[in-house]
């Protein structure tokens, strides 16, 4: 199973890229998101990636962090949902707006994706509504780097000062969740309230999404 490809991006197509690694190139489909946030033609580029065999099929799809090749391949379990439908989701909302869309139950935000009907979009959030406060917990960083035209794909990163890697930062999602649990609150209940927090203030801190979700967790009356 090839689970990572680090290369030279050779070329960029509509829905894929070509990455050259050391001499061997790889067709790798992703996501128009994850398209518009790889490097330039000739730099350097690494995808968490997933293969899909068939008899008649052997293809690549790449992800920038390992928590969207997750939820690949959580939607992939959905009857109905092929890797380009999940590419197509993915792409429209990213993991965090996928997350949040089914912790809310909110089939209308997966419809957004191109090819997403109203009936495979709500299938997606009744089936997946269990597995979403396992996934909203999870930290994960991009596996992109970028490196100067001709820059070797197996160099160390740390050695190519005009290749540094995109640091790790703090998933306040996973940060809040992990909080939440710790107070005693339920998964399902800590997710939610998360997920209303995070779409009344996308760009909130882990503290603010603590306090945020908090208020919404609090009895009413």
């Amino acid at each position: 199973m090839i689970g990572k490809l680090t290369g030279v991006i050779d070329m960029r197509g509509p829905d894929h890229v070509l990455l050259d690694v050391r001499g061997v190139g790889y067709i790798v489909y992703v996501s128009d998101r994850t398209l518009m946030g790889l490097p330039g033609r000739g730099e350097v580029a690494a995808l968490y990636t997933d293969l899909v065999v068939r008899e008649d099929l052997l293809q690549l799809y790449g992800f920038p962090t390992l928590l969207e090749k997750e939820w690949h391949r959580v939607l992939t379990s959905v009857q109905g949902v092929g890797a380009k439908a999940s590419l197509a989701i993915l792409g429209a909302l990213g993991p965090e707006g996928v997350a949040r869309a089914i912790a809310l139950g909110d089939s209308s935000a997966l419809r957004k994706a191109p090819g997403v009907g109203p009936k495979l979009a709500l299938r997606i959030a009744n089936e997946l509504k269990d597995k979403a406060p396992a996934l909203m917990g999870i930290e994960s960083a991009p596996a992109t780097i970028r490196a100067a035209q001709g820059a070797v794909p197996d160099a160390d990163p740390a050695v190519l000062p005009q290749a540094p890697v995109i640091a790790q930062q703090t998933n306040a999602t996973a940060d809040a969740m992990s909080a939440l649990a710790n107070l005693g609150y339920a998964p399902s209940d800590a997710a939610r309230a998360v997920a209303e927090a995070q779409a009344t203030a996308p760009e909130s801190d882990t503290p603010a999404l603590i306090h945020a979700a908090l208020r919404l967790l609090a009895p009413k009356g």
